[in-house]
């Protein structure tokens, strides 16, 4: 059966209140593309198994346009891909939650407790942890303020509310480069502002960029200040990181595309991870708590794609697989 519940909430296609249940072989939370896999390979081990979203499934998925990476699909939309996706794992069985977690603790006899916002407290002894991370902010003055009125950090939530407009992108990476270039659907003009002299986008991003009339860069430059009025975002103040010559820079809308962090801090126990906090696993995805396995961006790796998350959440729910079979015959034996 494939259950999406939501305990606030009398939700018809929720499971009879003895078929719900909060003890299992594993948890997975998150159900972005690795919490999907990771579900479905689950399903097929016959494991029980449940995953923790605290919204619908798909993870950035949800916000991603266009998908032409991801083998099988010469181009798909993101949430169609999410809807397969799930689909998938309902076939094998998916049990899926709506639970925000706030907390993953591993007791003394090896169990985890994971406990939600709404007091639920789930236990299994393997946990595979799949939630991704959130944007970064910029930190500067007024981007609290306007968010939501002209900063945003999704293109395809809030880009359609820019039609015809002077806009500006934050960032020199493939997420910056890539929404610069889809805002230009909507936007008469889209600034791309960048600290450096170079992209950090891979180059095929970046030549759609040049060659887009659209698309201005301001190379060597940083936001110091963003400013608006009762409407909303009217400008940015701009320094440039090499002269520290100010200006300002007449935009209605700011997209932020500086990385995102992890979200590791649902572990409330030491975990080994980076300077950037994203975990270190061996190459069974196990981290350095027995029993807890990261798969996809929230784990330290060369890469981040929708190919590299399914495959690191394939390698751990089969190395969960093994671990509680390892356990279940080390309680027999003693």
């Amino acid at each position: 059966m494939f259950y999406i519940r939501n305990p606030m909430t009398k939700d018809p296609f929720a499971p009879p209140p003895d078929e719900i249940g909060t003890e299992f072989d594993v948890i997975i939370i998150g159900a972005g593309p690795a919490g999907m896999c990771a579900a479905m390979y689950c399903g097929r081990g016959m494991l029980r198994a449940v995953v923790l979203e605290r919204g619908i499934p798909g993870g950035e998925l949800l916000n991603t346009e266009k998908i032409e990476d991801y083998p099988g699909f010469l181009s798909i939309l993101g949430p169609d891909l999410a809807e397969k996706m799930a689909e998938h794992a309902r076939q094998f069985g998916a049990d899926i939650r709506m639970e925000d977690v706030v907390s993953v603790v591993r007791r003394d006899d090896g169990i985890f407790e994971v406990a939600t916002t709404t007091g639920a407290m789930f236990t299994a002894p393997a946990v595979i942890l799949t939630a991704g991370g959130t944007p970064t902010r910029l930190g500067v003055s007024g981007e609290a303020e306007y968010a939501g009125r002209g900063v945003s950090y999704c293109a395809v939530c809030d880009g359609a509310f820019f039609k015809g407009e002077t806009i500006a992108v934050i960032g020199g990476g493939d997420a910056a480069v890539e929404e610069a270039d889809y805002l230009t659907r909507y936007a008469e003009k889209v600034y791309i502002i960048h600290r450096r002299d170079e992209f950090r986008a891979s180059r095929v991003v970046q030549e759609r960029a040049f060659f887009n009339p659209k698309i201005e860069v301001l190379w060597n430059h940083r936001v110091l200040e963003m400013v608006g009025d009762v409407k909303g975002l009217t400008r940015l103040n701009l320094e440039h990181t090499v002269t520290g010559a100010k200006s300002d820079l007449a935009v209605t809308g700011a997209f932020v595309f500086v990385g995102f962090m992890p979200n590791t801090g649902l572990v409330k126990q030491h975990i080994v991870h980076d300077p950037a906090g994203y975990l270190i696993t061996n190459d069974r995805m196990e981290t350095s708590i027995p029993g807890l396995f990261a798969a996809g961006d929230l784990r330290v790796q060369l890469t981040r794609q929708i190919t590299t998350a399914v495959g690191d959440a394939t390698t751990a729910a089969i190395a969960v697989e093994k671990f509680l079979t390892a356990r279940k015959s080390g309680a027999t034996s003693g």
